[in-house]
């Protein structure tokens, strides 16, 4: 049997040695199209390639792109698990011309492929051609020797791919194989041709036209070729399979499965161990590729996938999380071509545990009440859609989840209804996403990129230096000069000014030079960002004095202090990535950072507030490597070399051919080996002595499993802690104590504080009860229930409940209106005996008096309820309205 493996290695060695570069994959996330949700097809990476935007750096290209559809307008999710094929992740098996060979070498080399190496014969084979494609008709004719019959003449937009309505274009020709006449199904372009009988396992797109408005207007100078065979798809034809699930690698997964929930994997089961395969994959891979569940944007459709494979792993009993338990098994089969699983894997294991456990109890929720909404139901009965909305938008239960459940039981749902409540989650759902992050005129960076070359940085061991006019941009257009009081972007050959990225901050500092009156002038460096890939630093400037204009060189200068402060702050960043894998574990992933001048920021996956013990680690394991004063080293490699020596690299980025290698410190307990390795192209000290301090001030929760660390560095964190030293030395001089003794001090008065507060309250509630005007009367009896009705003054809305509990002990029946004033506000509580239940609701009694002082309104139940007032000079009113309702 040929795997899956053999089969992806086989293909990328065949084109290899047919002069393709095999290029890895790319992340799920696009690099370089922000209309696309997620990769969805193996030319996503290389469009730029293929619309002129950038040129490429080899004439022919091979990958297994990672893919997924289940979002936005390619959304396959309702369908995995109840079909033959459907998936929401795979791999797209591609080999690609960029202006080098066209249709005649695309096809033959196809049909060797197919028939030759992976042994298919031609008379299981039948092909494609767009209606009017006569050149592409009779290659295959002389290739194939085919009878006019195997050679399917296809009209229409199924067999010619386009861009958009402008760019690239061009007609498809595709290899269909014949699984026999057992199967249902007809060949392409019969009326029955959805069937299963004829499954396409090959598709060449030959762009050679351009369109512009939708209307083809020329032929391109150099037509290329975009190739894509599903891997999935090829490997259930050549193992003999009818379905994907079939396959060994989905056996093997569905095997593991069955056995963490000890279930059959046939029968009602099988579609629940298919999905679980399925999304185990596409959850695995965009976590692996730095998507984490939220509830908007590509995180939503996380979340959506996980909790679909989730709620089919309760259906198959499982008491315990059981996704995180399959991740190893799925490492396993594909750790080894894509090992950026395998360098997340304690990542994406501890993601998809706390999202299941989570989920465990918005599930049981959202069952019960569909349980209770479809009591009765009949086979082909509809679930409302305002149910279906409750379900989504009280208990976090997407609509699909609703329909796959309602499916299994033969029932439907008001879709339209549905939308009907939930257009605005919908819409978040299916429109409101954020891009991939690229800026709007994205294309004209990459066309400058592509004129000009990149921005040569000459920053890491400078801050001035000299650099010649290149470019000019205002509002996104070019421009030949900038005037004084203008401000634009400035592209410069070469510059020692570090352009935002990896989360360091761009610099900020001058310009001079002189202009083409003769006289100096000046600008002021406002920011600097890189665009087209990281490649060109934009410099946004402000002319203070004289004329910019392309041609011009200038003299440099990045602010020195604030490149320092920076540079420590972003070693420090590396540092503390380290030990928190250290000290909290291998699972911690980093999410996000920012370093300037000021502080540092470092967001990482952790689902637990991290402990003062553990702070305090961090920070002792930080300072040690500070303290070893060793030389920071960077190295230029290969980032495949980089990862496999053990450098660090952040999940979901895309590096370029060659990357840089930061080493700082040395390991602490084996000082033969380093402490941290990372890819960054960012700035950093000579030596970790250079960061002299390291001093964290905050760790706070950003997100569900998201933590936030904020530190300090050199003198900032001196500073802090000298005004920390100040606080405690001054609070000694008027305890007339040592500094060391203000903790304890402190300690003993808060205690005698919460002692004196309790007297306080206890005396409180004896006035109030034994006490005061009025306070011996006996209660009113209004409509023949008793009430007590009462105004405390100095008790609040907490001191009022302990009252009113002892107050209805005495009363046995009846009901316990109190208002309590402090500060001029009033705090209302109204409590009713049980025996009242059906004939007094507190809740309103509550809101009448609320209301009548000027309040908006209170909350509670029948035997039991609080608010608040503005105007507790009203009290006496809020009462007389407890009265009026109470008479009703």
């Amino acid at each position: 049997m040929t795997s899956l493996k053999q089969i992806r290695s086989t293909y990328l060695d065949y084109f290899a040695a047919d002069g393709h570069t095999k290029v890895h994959s790319a992340p799920l996330v696009p690099q370089n199209d922000p209309s696309l949700l997620f990769v969805n097809a193996g030319m996503v990476p290389f469009k730029d390639y293929f619309t002129g935007a950038a040129t490429p750096p080899y004439p022919r290209a091979t990958s297994s792109q990672k893919c997924v559809r289940a979002g936005g307008k390619h959304n396959d999710l309702d369908n995995v698990g109840y079909t033959a094929r459907h998936l929401t992740f795979f791999e797209m098996l591609g080999n690609f011309s960029f202006g080098d060979y066209f249709k005649e070498h695309a096809i033959d080399r196809a049909w060797t492929l197919v028939t030759k190496d992976f042994g298919l014969s031609p008379d299981r084979l039948m092909v494609t051609v767009y209606i009017d494609d006569d050149e592409a008709f009779d290659i295959w004719k002389k290739v194939t020797g085919f009878s006019d019959h195997k050679i399917v003449r296809i009209a229409g937009s199924d067999n010619f791919w386009a861009m958009g309505d402008n760019g690239p274009c061009g007609p498809c020709t595709e290899i269909f194989y014949d699984y026999g006449e057992h199967v249902p199904g007809g060949p392409p372009g019969s009326p029955d041709e959805d069937g299963d009988r004829f499954v396409e396992i090959w598709n060449n797109v030959f762009m050679q036209f351009e369109k512009e408005n939708d209307q083809i207007v020329r032929s391109l100078p150099k037509p290329s070729v975009d190739t894509g065979m599903g891997l999935e798809r090829i490997a259930s034809v050549l193992q003999g399979k009818n379905s994907v699930f079939d396959t060994d690698l989905f056996q093997t997964l569905i095997a593991a499965s069955a056995e963490a929930t000890s279930t059959d994997v046939s029968g009602d089961m099988a579609a629940s161990h298919r999905v679980i395969a399925d999304h185990l994959r596409s959850s695995s891979f965009l976590i692996a590729d730095g998507v984490t569940p939220s509830n908007e944007g590509r995180g939503y459709v996380l979340r959506r996938i996980m909790r679909r494979a989730m709620r089919h792993a309760h259906l198959l009993g499982a008491s315990d999380p059981l996704m995180h338990r399959l991740v190893p098994t799925l490492v396993a089969e594909m750790g080894e071509a894509f090992p950026e699983l395998k360098r997340a894997q304690a990542f994406v294991e501890d993601t998809l545990k706390q999202e299941e456990l989570r989920f465990r109890t918005t599930l049981g929720r959202g069952m019960t009440l569909f349980d209770q909404a479809v009591d009765g139901f009949q086979p082909g009965d509809m679930l409302d859609g305002q149910t279906a909305f409750t379900l989504s938008d009280t208990y976090g239960f997407p609509l699909d989840l609703t329909q796959d459940e309602a499916r299994r039981r033969g029932f439907g749902v008001d879709v339209d209804g549905f939308e009907d409540a939930m257009s605005k989650q919908r819409a978040r759902s299916r429109e409101h996403w954020t891009g991939s992050g690229q800026s709007a005129n994205a294309g004209e960076w990459l066309a400058l990129r592509d004129r000009l070359g990149p921005t040569v940085f000459t920053g890491y061991d400078a801050v001035e230096g000299s650099g010649e006019v290149l470019a000019l941009v205002v509002g996104g257009e070019a421009v030949d000069r900038l005037e004084a009081g203008q401000v634009g972007e400035v592209l410069f050959d070469q510059t020692p000014f570090y352009g935002e990225g990896g989360g360091q901050a761009g610099d900020k500092g001058e310009i001079e030079w002189t202009d083409a009156s003769g006289q100096q002038a000046t600008a002021t460096v406002l920011d600097v960002l890189k665009h087209a890939g990281g490649d060109l630093y934009a410099h946004k400037v402000e002319i203070t004095s004289g004329t910019l204009e392309i041609g011009v060189r200038a003299q440099l200068r990045a602010k020195s202090d604030a490149r320092l402060t920076t540079r420590a702050n972003h070693s420090a960043a590396h540092l503390l990535h380290a030990a928190l894998a250290h000290v909290l574990g291998s699972h911690v992933a980093q999410k996000g950072q920012l370093v300037d001048a000021e502080r540092m920021r470092f967001d990482f996956s952790h689902n637990a507030p991290v402990t003062d013990a553990e702070l305090a680690a961090l920070e002792d394991e930080v300072n040690a490597v500070i303290r070893q004063n060793v030389p920071a080293t960077t190295q230029l490699m290969a980032p495949q070399e980089a990862i496999e020596a053990g450098a660090v690299a952040l999940f979901g980025e895309k590096y370029g051919d060659e990357v840089r290698v930061l080493t700082l410190g040395r390991s602490l307990t084996d000082a033969s080996k380093p402490y941290s390795v990372e890819l960054c192209g960012g700035t950093h000290v000579a030596r970790t002595g250079d960061i002299a301090l390291f001093k964290i001030v905050s760790e706070t929760g950003i997100a569900a499993g998201v933590r936030r660390i904020e530190a300090l560095t050199g003198e900032a964190a001196r500073q802090y802690l000298l005004a920390q030293a100040n606080v405690a030395r001054a609070l000694a001089r008027d305890f007339k104590i040592q500094p060391t003794d203000v903790p304890a001090r402190v300690e003993g008065l808060t205690t005698s504080v919460k002692a004196l507060e309790k007297q306080v309250a206890d005396l409180k509630k004896q006035l109030a009860l034994g006490g005061g005007s009025g306070a011996n009367a006996a209660p009113e009896e209004i409509g023949g229930v008793k009430l007590i009705a009462r105004v405390l003054d100095g008790v609040d809305g907490k001191g009022l409940r302990g009252v009113a509990e002892d107050f209805k002990k005495s009363l046995g029946s009846g009901v316990v209106a109190l208002i309590g004033v402090t500060e001029g506000k009033a705090a209302v509580t109204v409590a009713a005996t049980p025996d009242l239940a059906g004939k007094v609701n507190a809740a309103d009694l509550a809101r009448a008096a609320v209301l009548a002082m000027g309040g908006q309104g209170a909350g509670g139940k029948p035997d039991f309820a609080q608010g608040g007032a503005p105007d507790g000079s009203k009290a006496e009113e809020g009462l007389t309205a407890v009265r009026a309702a109470l008479a009703g």
